[in-house]
């Protein structure tokens, strides 16, 4: 069996995450949900990073130790996660003893092989980034990702030899071009960072403690590039007599983040990795910010937006498919109240919704709920519905395995919008009165109902939940009718269905409320 391994980065962690925190994760939960379905062994990866600096400080305002501080945080993350229907397989903390084990392990190997030396460090630093910066780098003393002031400080440090492996990584990116997408960032990477020259690395911090301690010399803490990044490993067990997850899934498949931690992954991270010894991640994908309302999320600036409100007043799937659906997967998204009502109403309620149950209506209506067993030549419309129906899965695949996610769940779509056009072109109602097409009615409505099937599977890793409620109203039950390859056939439910009316699945919001 094929496996895949994908990860989110290790969160910084804060207090009260918006919608725009949930984007990678959803993004990855809805891929790794995607590779089971196409009979993957999967591996799902998230976490918290809850060492450094900013942590300590933001303990101590709040009067408790690092450890209950990041407690709290992290349960909340996992109920935001749980909220948004995220079915991670590692939550990796860095405060894990088994992480710190190896991260020391890490730190010495590289320490011992001369790649770790030992230094003065005086420069720029971003506390809430844990980011150091060089003179050109700041933009009028203010950290050019987050915009708030960068302190100077000076202090006995070690240093990762990241310049020894400049043309090491150099050929990386000239032999894998797909190694960091989208384009764009490849060419900002390799622009503004690799051919300007590799600078050597600070890895250890003595202005503070909350971190893994350097074994070999008390007061120094392993900074945030040895402590965290290796996360993706020591969650699999490098380096440790429980190594078979690392032996079977590394190296990922895929790295999933948001831009401003790019450099982190596709730099930083394989000059570690390389002068481990060990391979490169397959891909590194980098997308942009949700912004809201042309402006990043943030608490600050008060257009942070609670993911628990959303879901609460919208459904989870319906939340999931708009942040997915609406904005291309590589650029920065715009979210506004109106675009998320429109797309729920046009896409979930008038599409997905109103087939559905007009589907499930007809079928009670003109037979009782159960469909006769009548034999029926299909019409041009029954043949051109059931060709887009076959060939729909082919095209959603392709889209996903490129991360188009925006563009798989158009395809699907597209078959929702012929489904109801479909209706209209064979005009059922018409056909109920004429009791001579009593086949050729029943027929119809079997094609909808095997369109709706089709149409089940492939919204599943986007919307994990609204799959059972088609289900549940056609009465499938047999876990062959739902399997991914299935979906590729049409043709396959019984055509004497009996259906279940329910509730409408996505009922319409009205904008004014």
């Amino acid at each position: 069996m094929k496996t895949y391994y994908i990860t989110t980065p290790i969160y910084y962690l804060n207090a009260d995450p918006h919608i725009g925190h949930t984007y990678t994760t959803v993004a990855a939960d809805v891929m790794a949900r995607y590779k089971k379905e196409r009979g993957f062994d999967v591996k799902f990866l998230t976490g918290a990073d809850e060492h450094g600096q900013k942590v300590e400080r933001a303990a101590a305002d709040a009067g408790v130790h690092p450890q209950a501080f990041v407690d709290n945080l992290v349960s909340i993350y996992k109920e935001v996660w749980k909220t948004m229907d995220c079915d991670y397989d590692y939550f990796s903390r860095t405060t894990d003893p088994a992480h710190q084990e190896t991260v020391k392990k890490i730190f010495k190997k590289l320490y011992d092989q001369g790649d770790i030396y030992k230094g003065s460090y005086e420069g720029l630093y971003c506390t809430p980034d844990e980011t150091f910066f060089n003179e050109r780098d700041v933009i009028d003393g203010k950290c050019p990702d987050c915009g708030r002031p960068v302190e100077r400080v000076t202090e006995e440090s070690y240093f990762f030899r990241m310049s020894k492996y400049q043309g090491a990584l150099e050929k990386l990116y000239e032999d894998h071009p797909d190694f960091l997408v989208p384009v764009a960032r490849r060419n900002e990477m390799m622009n503004n960072f690799i051919k300007p020259g590799l600078e050597d690395l600070c890895v250890s911090r003595t202005s503070f403690t909350w971190g893994v301690p350097v074994d070999f010399d008390p007061g120094h803490v392993i900074y945030v590039w040895i402590d965290a990044l290796p996360n993706y490993i020591t969650s699999l067990g490098f380096l440790s007599d429980k190594d078979s997850d690392y032996k079977r899934y590394w190296p990922a498949d895929l790295h999933l983040m948001s831009k401003e931690i790019v450099r982190f992954h596709a730099v930083i991270w394989p000059c570690i990795l390389m002068a481990l010894g060990e391979p490169v991640p397959k891909q590194v994908f980098s997308h942009g910010w949700l912004q809201y309302d042309g402006k990043k999320m943030s608490k600050s600036l008060g257009n942070a937006i609670s993911p628990k409100a959303l879901v609460d007043e919208y459904g989870v799937d319906a939340i999931r498919y708009f942040l997915l659906r609406e904005f291309t997967f590589g650029p920065d998204g715009n979210f506004t109240p109106t675009a998320l009502i429109n797309r729920y109403n046009a896409d979930l309620a008038n599409d997905l919704g109103n087939l559905l149950s007009r589907t499930v209506g007809m079928v009670d209506k003109y037979f009782g709920g159960t469909l006769p067993l009548l034999e029926a030549e299909n019409s041009e419309f029954d043949n051109a519905l059931g060709e887009m129906a076959k060939a729909m899965l082919g095209k959603v695949e392709d889209r996903m395995d490129a991360l188009a996610f925006s563009e798989a769940l158009n395809h699907t779509w597209d078959l929702v919008r012929r489904a109801n056009k479909y209706i209209d072109e064979s005009q059922p109602w018409v056909l109920a009165k004429d009791e001579s097409k009593k086949a050729e009615l029943a027929n119809v409505l079997y094609h909808l109902a095997e369109t709706l099937r089709i149409v089940s599977i492939a919204i599943k890793p986007t919307m994990p939940n609204t799959p059972a409620i088609i289900c549940e109203q056609l009465n499938i039950t047999d876990p062959a009718l739902t399997t991914w390859e299935s979906a590729k056939t049409f043709g396959l439910l019984h055509r004497s269905l009996t259906v279940t009316k329910g509730a409408p699945a996505f009922p319409r919001i009205e904008k004014d409320k």
